[in-house]
């Protein structure tokens, strides 16, 4: 009988450890670089990421800096990189690619000949 309720009280206590760990939060908001130029890209990137698991997405042309608040539990990180790259922007961790770059509008093209992509290679 002794084990048996020595038995109970672990199952009780590992029980309770389970239920009351920390929940991860169901929103976070972070911001990162973002190549862009004009209205047409501030639009662009923001639609890109109307999606479910993100509240919010604000680009700021002047500051190339995007601020999303989303749900980590729906969306990684690189996720939200890809999505933006994807469309044809660079982020400070994914590149878009070259096919997708050159099918942005004209005024929408931010890079040029020395671009800092290819200077991180070396």
């Amino acid at each position: 009988m002794k084990k048996f309720i020595l038995s109970l009280v672990g199952v009780c206590v590992f029980i309770n450890s389970v239920f009351s760990l920390p929940k991860p939060p169901k929103k976070i908001t972070i911001s990162f670089q973002v190549e862009g130029n004009c209205g047409q890209c501030k639009e662009r990137i923001e639609a890109s990421l109307d999606k479910k698991g993100i509240y919010k997405a604000i680009y700021s042309i002047e500051t190339d800096q995007l601020t999303i608040r989303y749900d980590p539990r729906k969306l990684e990180e690189i996720q939200l990189h890809n999505i933006v790259a994807m469309i044809g922007h660079d982020t400070n961790k994914v590149k878009a690619s070259n096919i997708v770059y050159e099918n942005l509008p004209d005024c929408c093209k931010y890079r040029d000949d020395n671009d800092e992509w290819e200077k991180r290679k070396h």
